[in-house]
C-alpha cells in the first residue's frame, strides 16, 4: 500500500452547500470491461493506491448534545493512477462502517483491507479505478446510525453535504451525482439506504450489504415485567462494554433525541419495563419499511440498487420484509443470499460485488 498520510492536525472549513450536480459526460461500464490504465500492465503485482487518514470538518456535527467532535477522520483511497495521470478524474463511493466499527475496521493493518482490495480489483481490470471514501461515525455509544439527530449529529447531512463537498473540492473527482456511490455494511447498511432515501441528489448507486435496522417497529416490554438494563444506568459511561444496552442507547441518541432530558439527551422506548408509544413510534419512523413508501419517487432515481445478506445473518428476515416493500412498491434492485452469517465474507463480497458494481453503474471520465 502507499504512503499514508496523516492530516489530522488540520481542521477545514466546510460549508453546508449543495454540490452542483452536472450531467457527467462519461459513460457506464459493465462490470468486469477493463480499465485501459489498469490493464497495460499485469505482469507483476497490482500497483498500489494511496490511503490517506485526514480530518474532515461538518457543520452538520457542530453543538452535538453528546459532544462529540464536528472534526471526524475520514479515510480516503486514491487508486494508484491517481499519482501519475494528473488530468484524470474519478467516480467516488462513500462506503459507510458498521456499529462500534470505525473506517479502521476497514483500511490499513489489521482490518478488513479494502485497500488491499481496491489495489487486486482495479489492478486486475475487473473494476474500474475510484475514489473510496469512509468516515469514522463512531461515538460514545458505538456509532452514530448514519440520522439526523440534535444529540448525535446531523450524519445523514454530514455524509451526504459536508463530506461531499469537502472530497470534491480536495480530490479529482467528477463532482456530479452520476458519478458518487454510496455502501455500507450493517449499521453502515441502514445508513446506504436511510440516506439514499432522502438524497438521490448526491448519489446515484447504492449497495447495502448485511444491513441492520430495516423493520424497528415493534417495540415489546421484557418477559416478566424486568426493567430492561438500559433504563437501569445513571450515566452514559455506565454503559461502556455492554453492546445491548449500547446498542439502544445509539438507537436511542439517534431516533428519540430530547434536550430537555441530561444527562443523556434522549428518551428509551420504555419505561418502568413498559412501552412508551410515542417513543417507540420514533423508533417505528426511522425504520426504512416504514418510511420507503414516503421515498419511492427518490428510489426511483437510482442507476441501481443491490442489497445483500447471509443466509444464516439474524437479520435476514427484517431485509426479507424491506425486499419485498421494494418490490411491492416497484422499485428496481437486486437482491442476493449467499452462504455466511453476518461478519463472514465481507471481504470476499467488497471485492467480487461491490466494487464491480459500481464500476458498471457509475459514470467514468470518457
Amino acid at each position: 500500500m502507499g504512503l499514508m498520510r496523516s492530516r489530522s492536525g488540520l481542521a477545514v472549513a466546510v460549508s453546508v452547500v449543495l454540490v452542483a450536480l452536472s450531467a457527467c459526460g462519461g459513460r457506464s461500464t459493465q462490470a468486469g470491461e477493463p480499465d485501459p490504465e489498469a490493464a497495460a500492465d499485469r505482469t507483476g503485482p497490482p500497483a498500489a493506491g494511496t490511503w490517506e487518514r485526514v480530518r474532515v470538518h461538518g457543520t452538520s456535527l457542530e453543538g452535538n448534545l453528546l459532544g462529540e467532535t464536528a472534526d471526524p477522520d475520514v479515510s480516503i483511497y486514491l487508486p494508484a493512477s491517481y499519482a501519475t495521470a494528473p488530468d484524470r478524474r474519478y467516480p467516488v463511493v462513500y462506503v459507510l462502517h458498521g456499529y462500534t466499527g470505525t473506517d479502521l475496521s476497514y483500511f490499513g493493518p489489521g482490518s478488513r483491507g479494502l485497500d488491499k482490495i481496491a489495489d487486486r480489483v482495479f489492478g486486475s481490470g475487473s473494476a474500474r479505478e475510484m475514489i473510496l471514501v469512509m468516515p469514522n461515525c463512531m461515538n460514545r455509544y458505538g456509532g452514530c446510525m448514519y440520522s439526523s439527530s440534535v444529540t448525535a449529529g446531523d450524519w445523514e447531512g454530514y455524509v451526504a453535504d459536508d463530506l461531499v463537498g469537502y472530497v470534491d473540492r480536495t480530490y479529482r473527482t467528477i463532482a456530479a451525482r452520476e458519478s458518487r456511490g454510496l455502501a455500507g455494511h450493517s449499521m453502515g447498511g441502514y445508513g446506504t439506504i436511510r440516506i439514499g432515501m432522502k438524497r438521490p441528489d448526491a448519489f446515484s448507486a447504492l449497495y447495502a450489504l448485511s444491513s441492520c435496522c430495516l423493520n424497528e417497529g415493534t417495540i415489546r416490554p421484557p418477559a416478566g415485567g424486568v426493567t430492561p438494563l438500559a433504563e437501569s444506568i445513571g450515566s452514559p459511561d455506565e454503559a461502556q462494554g455492554d453492546r445491548a444496552v449500547m446498542g439502544t442507547l445509539a438507537r436511542a441518541a439517534a431516533w428519540a433525541p430530547n434536550p430537555a432530558n441530561p444527562p443523556f439527551f434522549f428518551d428509551l422506548p420504555t419505561k418502568g419495563g413498559e412501552v412508551q408509544p410515542e417513543i417507540a413510534e420514533k423508533w417505528a419512523a426511522n425504520s426504512p419499511v416504514a418510511m420507503l413508501d414516503q421515498y419511492v419517487g427518490s428510489l426511483g432515481k437510482y442507476t441501481a440498487i443491490a442489497l445483500d445478506i447471509g443466509l444464516q445473518d439474524s437479520l435476514l428476515a427484517g431485509n426479507r420484509v424491506f425486499v419485498e416493500r421494494l418490490t411491492r412498491f416497484g422499485v428496481p434492485h437486486t437482491f442476493e443470499t449467499y452462504e455466511g452469517d453476518h461478519t463472514s465474507g465481507i471481504a470476499q463480497r467488497l471485492e467480487e460485488k461491490v466494487l464491480p458494481f459500481f464500476s458498471q453503474h457509475l459514470e467514468f471520465a470518457p
